[in-house]
Formats: structure tokens, sequence, C-alpha cells
């Protein structure tokens, strides 16, 4: 039987705040020894009580803003109970009634939308490391402000997953309410699942698979997900509603434990924080400073970069602002360049925190459009932009200290060829070219670049040859 997989994502998001969400304890726990970012109030000892972050409410309100969802004026927290070892308080404080964030939606590359359901802030959970025989707790991340975005059950591939998963990523880094960095959890995804038989009007048994931290594990997972509960329906059997844990060597999922509904977790109200209430202006204010999202530069540069080459570029906010103060006139050019030749580069990631003026690459773009520098040498320049030890210089300075720039004097090229014409070792390749043979003209150029020492323009060198072998 051929069955149609829904699947429907929640996405927790850590936001960037400099302190956590309900104490001042220093939110950025990466490289920091366990159970070293915490306070009193994040091991819930007795009489301490939380106090609210407003920037984890203006963060909210950008990240709402850039998902296309509608701000809500009011909202509130409320206590969701369950006992995990990582959670002292023994409750999570969320929203559940009253979300901060409302309906909108995330467009995908492809031009599909995905409804967002809501959006709301919580406080984050520890972190548990399993050994074989005990466990450690890291209470570092308790209360690490958090939005978790609930998706409509609008995705139907695994691929279509993934894309959902790096859309929602960059946006959210567009944003600039997370550092984004997967590998430290700062977004992790939940990937419900469920197969229905063609033409059905009912969804299937759902199985949600929990805590994944890359777009290929999602797009792994839900593979894995849709073969596994295909197999169990062909057999006659049904698929249990349950959590489980993927495993990224095994390319597996296991079950974990039974999935709770709302009911088991006994909502009320949280008695320590006051509702939230938000004026038109505050949120119109927060939404002003946002910059240009990923969908915005699809549109500001269609028909100039590559649709691939911008795919790959948007993964990267910071380039994508500094193309964005280009003239369109290089923008082609200078995107390439970092898409081919920096991004290739071991230590692009610390290159990109510190990206070269607009100014510097229009003047390195027009050197190479105007002949004075070569594709080799216009790299070669682009990387050395990037040199500590060169921070500062200017294009045509970096240029002229390497000896690259071309030349491009008609007469001085005239004579440098007349000079290779006249060796012995270059009359037969111009016999040749005489009689027809067009490939023997790329030696008889490289002779040129070889007597200038690199120097001679390769198109102004091929057509003072051409004209006299005429």
């Amino acid at each position: 039987m051929k069955y149609i997989p829904t699947i429907g994502i929640e996405c927790h998001v850590q936001l960037s705040t400099k302190t956590k969400l309900f104490s001042e304890v220093d939110n950025d726990a990466r490289g920091k020894e366990p159970n070293s970012c915490v306070s009193p109030v994040d091991y819930a000892l007795p009489g301490m009580l939380p106090r609210l972050n407003g920037e984890a409410i203006k963060y909210a309100v950008r990240a709402g803003r850039a998902m296309n969802c509608e701000i809500n004026l009011e909202s509130s927290f409320d206590r969701k109970h369950y006992f995990y070892p990582d959670s002292p308080k023994g409750y999570q404080i969320t929203q559940f009634y009253q979300p901060i964030i409302g309906a909108g939606y995330v467009e995908l590359p492809s031009g599909v939308r995905i409804r967002i359901e809501h959006a709301h802030l919580e406080g984050d959970a520890g972190k548990l490391t399993h050994f074989d025989t005990y466990s450690l707790v890291d209470l570092n991340r308790v209360d690490t402000p958090l939005i978790e975005i609930v998706s409509r059950p609008d995705i139907h591939s695994a691929k279509e997953a993934h894309d959902y998963c790096k859309e929602l990523w960059r946006l959210m880094r567009f944003a600039g309410v997370t550092y984004g960095d997967l590998y430290n959890g700062n977004m992790r995804f939940d990937v419900n699942v469920s197969l229905a038989p063609e033409g059905s009007k009912k969804l299937g048994t759902r199985a949600e698979v929990k805590n994944l931290n890359s777009f290929r594990s999602v797009e792994r997972a839900v593979e894995y997900e849709i073969s596994r509960q295909a197999k169990i329906l062909d057999s006659g059997e049904k698929v249990i509603q349950e959590t489980r844990g993927w495993n990224d060597a095994t390319g597996k999922t296991t079950g974990q434990r039974s999935k709770e509904e709302a009911k088991d977790y006994r909502y009320m109200p949280e008695p320590d924080i006051p509702p939230i209430r938000l004026s038109p202006d505050f949120i119109a204010g927060e939404i002003a400073g946002l910059p240009l999202m990923p969908a915005d530069y699809r549109k500001k540069f269609d028909g100039v970069v590559a649709s691939d080459t911008l795919e790959v570029l948007l993964d990267y906010p910071e380039l994508m602002q500094r193309l964005n103060d280009i003239s369109e006139k290089y923008v082609k050019a200078i995107s390439n360049l970092f898409a081919s030749v920096l991004l290739a580069e071991e230590k692009s990631a610390e290159y990109l925190n510190d990206l070269p003026s607009a100014k510097s690459l229009m003047e390195l773009a027009e050197m190479n459009m105007a002949g004075e520098l070569s594709s080799t040498a216009t790299k070669e320049v682009f990387l050395r932009l990037f040199d500590p030890q060169m921070r500062g210089r200017e294009p045509k300075t970096i240029a002229k200290e390497l000896g690259l720039i071309q030349e491009n004097d008609m007469g001085a090229l005239e004579a440098i060829v007349d000079t290779v014409l006249a060796r012995p070792e270059t009359k037969k390749a111009q016999q040749d070219f005489k009689n027809g043979e067009e490939k023997v003209i790329g030696f008889l150029v490289g002779q040129v670049m070889k007597e200038s020492k690199g120097k001679a323009n390769p198109s102004s060198a091929q057509k003072i040859i051409r004209e006299k072998l005429k």
C-alpha cells in the first residue's frame, strides 16, 4: 500500500541574550565548565523567585516577525509539570495558554510555505551525559531562554523537512536572535512523523524523534521513520505513539518512552510572573530594527547571482549584509569569489568575522573587469584581503606588491609578441595556426605569458597574435 507521510516539526531556538530567562547569570555556556553558569534560581533553592529577562521579549518579537507571524499583545507564562533529573524545579516555565507569537509561515526557497501554528517562550532544561552505569547532570543550560516554534503538519517529505529546518535556522540568525551553533545545541529539532494510506482524510499515529541537531540528521531520521512505519503498517500492525531517539551512527531511531499528551503535564498559570502586555509601538520598534531576510535577498539578487551560489551564501548573514552594501555592477563577481574561493578555505569561518570593506571588494572587482588582474591573480588578492598582515591595504597596493598587475599597454605587449614570434621554436605553431589549427593559439599565448613573467593580459596578447598571423 502507498502511504502519504505527514511531518510536523517543533524547533527549540536558544536566544542569545546576555543573561538567562529568569536569572542574572551568563547565558553563553559554550566552552564553560559544567555547572559554572548557574544561580540559586536555576538550582530552584527554596524562596528563589524568577525575574523575567526583558531582552528575551524583544528577541521573541523579532523572531516572530522573521517568520511572518502575528505578535500577541498579551501573553503569559505557565508551569508544565514533569520530573527530569536535569530540571531541578520539577516543572518548566513555559507558555501554553497564551504564547507570545501567533500564526505565521516560513517560505522555502522552492516557494512552498510551511505554516507556523505558534511559538512560545520558555526556559530550557539542563543536559544529561550518559555513561554505562551512571549519568552526569550539567545545569548550565537550565532556563536558557528558548522560543519553541511549532509548525503545522504541512511537510510531506524528508527533503522538505531538511529545507524547512535550514530556512528556519537562517531566519533566526538573520534576525540576530541566536548564535545558531547547531553543534552546541543552540537549535534543536523534534520531528513528528506519521503515515496514512493514500486518499485517507485522517492522519496516522505519529512518532516523535527528539533532539536532532543537524539538517542532515532531520532528513535521515524522517527517511528512516517513513520506512519503519510503512513496514509496520504493511504487516498489519499499528504504529505506537511514542518518543524516539535518533542514533546518527546507526542511522536508526529507537523507542524511549510513551508520548505524553498535554493533559499529562498538568499545566497551570505561573504565579510568580505577571502577564506580558506589549504596545503596538513597542512591537513596531523591534520590527523596524530587523535587517533584510533571506527571501528579500532572493528577490533582490534574482537574475544577478546564480541561485545555487546565492543559496550557499545565504548561510552567512554577515556576508549577505556586506553584499548588500556593494554596487549591483560588482555583486556577481564578488559573490562568486566568496562562494568558490573563500568558503573553500579551512579558516573561512574565522575570515567571515572580519570582512573587507565594500569599497575594497568593489575595487578588486573593477581591477578584474578592467583587465588589470587575471582571474587567478584576482583570487590571490581576494584571499590576501583577509590576511591579518595585509589588513587595511587596498587591493591595488597588494597586487603591486605581489607583482600581479597585468600588462595592458598595447605597445609593450606588441613588442613582447614580436619577440616570441621571432623565435625559431614558435615557427611551426605559427604555420599550423595559419593552416587553420586554432588550438595552437594557446601555445603562443603561453609563450607570451612566459616572456612577460605572467604579467601580459592573455586576451590582449591573443588579439595581437591573431592580427600578426593573418
